[in-house]
C-alpha cells in the first residue's frame, strides 16, 4: 500500500512544489523592486484570482473522483466522456471569466481594503493574467483527469515545464525587457496556455487509443451533467468557503497596514508552501480511494486511510521543525525588506503551528473526494469557516493580528476534526 501512495504522492508532491516555489519565486521578484507595494499588490490579485480559480476547482476534484471510479470499473467509455465534459465546462467559464473582466476588477478591488498605489499596481496585474482563465481551468480539468486515470507522472511534468517557463520568462521580462509587475503576469499567463497544450499534446500521445470513444453528442444531453453538478455544487459550496476565509484573510491584513499586509502575504507563502505537499497524498488519496471503490475493495481503503495518516504525521512534524529553526533564512530569501522580516518574528508560532493543526484537513480531503462524498466534505468546511470568522470578530479588537491567525489554526483544526467525526461512516458506505 506504501508503495501505490508514494507512486502517486511523490509525483504530485514534486509537481505541487513547483506551484509555491513558483510562488516564491515571484515574491522574490517583486520583493527585490523599488518598492514594498508591489509584494502587496501580487498579493491583492492572486487573491482575487484565487477567488476566481478556486471556485472553479471542482473541476479538478469532480473530475479525479468519478476518472478513479470508473478506473476502478475498468468503464472506458465513461472515462472519457467525464474528460470531454469536463473540458467543456472549463473552456466556457474561462471565455466568461474574460468577458466579465472588468466587471470582476470592479467588484473585487471594491471590496479590498487597500491604498491606490498598491490597488493599481494589483489591477495591472490582474488586466494581464486574467487572458489566461480558459488555459487555467483547462489544466484543473487534465489534472484531474490523469490522477483519476492514475496517472500522476504527466502532471508532474507538464507542472515542472509550466513554472520552468514561467520562471525563466519572469526573469526575462522584468530584468532582461525592464517591465515590473506586468512582466511577472505576461509570463504567468504564457507558462499556463504552454502547460494547456502540452497536457492536449501528451493525451493524444498517451491516450490516443480513447479517440474511439470520443462521442460530441455527450456534450448535448444534460441529463448527464446531473451526476457531475450535484457532486460539484457541493464542491463549489466548499471551495467558495474555503476561499472566503483566504480572501478575508489578505483583506483584513490591508486594514492593519501595509507592513501587516506585506508580513501575512509573506507568511501564507509558508502555509501554501505545506499544502502543496500535503495535497501530494491527497491527490494519492483521491486516485486510490476512488479506485478501490470503484472495485468495491472496502478493506483495501481501510488500510490506505491508516497509511495515510501516518505520512500525514511525518510530514506535519518534519514542516514544524524547519518552520521553527528557519523562519528567518527562509524570508529572507524571500524579501531583503530587513522591517519586514523583524516583524514575521512576532507571528512566528502561528505559522508552527500549520502544519499540526491542517494535516488531517489535506489527507481527508482527498479521501472524501476520491468517494465523492461532496455532501460531507461541504459540511465540515461551512462549521469550520463559520467559526472561524466568530472567532475573528469576537476579539480582533483586543488582538489585532494575533487573533487573525488565532482563527485561521481554530478553522484548520476543525475541518480535519469534524472530517474525522464523520470518516467511519464514508468509509463503511459511500453515498
Amino acid at each position: 500500500m506504501n508503495k501505490n501512495i508514494l507512486r502517486l504522492a511523490v509525483p504530485n508532491i514534486i509537481s505541487n512544489i513547483t506551484v509555491p516555489l513558483l510562488g516564491l519565486v515571484d515574491m522574490y521578484i517583486v520583493g527585490h523592486l523599488d518598492s514594498e507595494d508591489y509584494i502587496g499588490a501580487i498579493a491583492l490579485s492572486t487573491m482575487i484570482f484565487n477567488f476566481i480559480y478556486w471556485s472553479f476547482s471542482f473541476l479538478r476534484m469532480g473530475t479525479s473522483g468519478f476518472t478513479a471510479q470508473a478506473f476502478g470499473a475498468e468503464n472506458t467509455q465513461e472515462q472519457t466522456n467525464i474528460l470531454l465534459r469536463s473540458l467543456a465546462v472549463a473552456m466556457g467559464a474561462g471565455v466568461l471569466i474574460i468577458l466579465l473582466q472588468y466587471l470582476i476588477a470592479l467588484v473585487g478591488f471594491y471590496f479590498l481594503d487597500a491604498g491606490p498605489i498598491v490597488k493599481m499596481y494589483a489591477y495591472q496585474y490582474f488586466s494581464i493574467y486574467v487572458w489566461a482563465a480558459p488555459a487555467v481551468l483547462g489544466l484543473y480539468t487534465f489534472n484531474g483527469w490523469y490522477v483519476g486515470m492514475q496517472n500522476a507522472k504527466v502532471p508532474m511534468v507538464v507542472a515542472i515545464g509550466i513554472n520552468v517557463v514561467n520562471i525563466i520568462l519572469s526573469f526575462t521580462f522584468v530584468y532582461g525587457f525592464r517591465m515590473k509587475l506586468d512582466g511577472v503576469a505576461l509570463a504567468s499567463a504564457c507558462a499556463q496556455y504552454t502547460g494547456f497544450f502540452s497536457f492536449l499534446f501528451i493525451w493524444n500521445w498517451r491516450y490516443g487509443r480513447l479517440k474511439q470513444y470520443i462521442n460530441f453528442k455527450v456534450l448535448k444531453d444534460l441529463q448527464l451533467y446531473i451526476p457531475f453538478f450535484k457532486v460539484n455544487s457541493d464542491i463549489f459550496i466548499r471551495t467558495m468557503a474555503l476561499v472566503s476565509v483566504t480572501t478575508f484573510f489578505m483583506s483584513a491584513s490591508a486594514r492593519l497596514g501595509k507592513d501587516i499586509l506585506a508580513v501575512n502575504a509573506l507568511l501564507m507563502q509558508l502555509f501554501v508552501l505545506f499544502s502543496y505537499m500535503m495535497d501530494g497524498f491527497a491527490y494519492a488519496a483521491e486516485a486510490l480511494t476512488g479506485r478501490f471503490i470503484g472495485a468495491n475493495l472496502r478493506s483495501q481503503l481501510k488500510i490506505l486511510v491508516k497509511k495515510l495518516f501516518l505520512w500525514g504525521i511525518i510530514i506535519a512534524g518534519i514542516f514544524t521543525l524547519v518552520y521553527a529553526l528557519f523562519l528567518d533564512q527562509i524570508l529572507g530569501v524571500l524579501t531583503d525588506k530587513q522591517n519586514i522580516i523583524e516583524l514575521s518574528r512576532q507571528f512566528q508560532f502561528w505559522v508552527c503551528l500549520i502544519p499540526i493543526a491542517g494535516f488531517s484537513a489535506f489527507l481527508w480531503d482527498g479521501v472524501f473526494v476520491g468517494a465523492t462524498a461532496s455532501h460531507q466534505m461541504r459540511n465540515s468546511m461551512l462549521i469550520a469557516v463559520g467559526c472561524f470568522f466568530f472567532v475573528y470578530f469576537i476579539f480582533s479588537d483586543i488582538f489585532a493580528n494575533n487573533i487573525l491567525w488565532i482563527a485561521f489554526i481554530v478553522y484548520l483544526a476543525l475541518r480535519g476534526g469534524i472530517q474525522s467525526l464523520m470518516a467511519p461512516a464514508i468509509l463503511k458506505d459511500v453515498r
